[in-house]
């Protein structure tokens, strides 16, 4: 095994709590209860040897992680793992309406159609090339053998696929909560995942 990576979920916000539809254009701050969840998986992973955190630009994810940054843990952010764009819905409650779009945009990236997107959105394929950018910073950097990464929903649903080897389409075997924890090791140029969406922190 040449590296072991650790990937969460970011920590609950409001406008998760209310149904919002966030995505890449809305930079919204952890809420009490996200709050509580980074602090648990702080506290359950504190004195694991990470070597790096890297987070996406958006500040949910710093915010879920800050505690390993303020023990002293290097930390970069990228964009390449910001959430998806979902366009005109940002910012929109959850609705009937909402519901029926994702639903056929599900069904369109289910059947194969990877460049489907809203207005002003991302398609899966738009956010695979950002993705497979960071995929190839992480693997060239072989000094550092345990990383932790926080990013978000969709985005981690669409790594694990391309980690995996598997088609996008496939991206709902991936569940997540927030903070929940996927392991993956790396040997050579073959990725395999240990655990899958891991909130035992959250029971501690």
């Amino acid at each position: 095994m040449d590296k072991e990576i650790y990937i969460i979920r970011h920590g609950e916000t409001d406008l998760n709590k209310q149904g919002i539809i966030q995505g890449r254009g809305i930079d919204s701050d952890l809420n009490d209860t996200g709050r509580a969840q980074a602090a648990a998986f702080y506290n359950k992973y504190k004195d694991f040897p990470f070597d790096k955190v890297y987070t996406s630009a958006l500040k949910r994810t710093q915010q879920t992680i800050q505690q390993f940054i303020d023990a002293g843990l290097p930390w970069e952010k990228h964009p390449q793992l910001d959430e998806l764009a979902w366009g005109e819905w940002e910012g929109k409650q959850t609705s009937e309406v909402a519901i029926g779009a994702f639903k056929d945009m599900t069904e369109k990236w289910q059947s194969g159609d990877y460049q489907a997107h809203f207005k002003g959105g991302e398609s899966p394929a738009d956010v695979a090339v950002r993705l497979k950018e960071i995929i190839e910073v992480i693997k060239s950097r072989t000094a550092e053998k345990k990383i932790l990464i926080c990013m978000h929903g969709r985005s981690l649903r669409l790594l694990l696929c391309l980690l995996s080897n598997r088609p996008m389409s496939e991206m709902y075997n991936y569940p997540h909560q927030n903070t929940g924890l996927y392991k993956i090791e790396l040997t050579g140029d073959t990725f395999t995942i240990t655990d899958r969406n891991n909130t035992d922190h959250l029971n501690a």
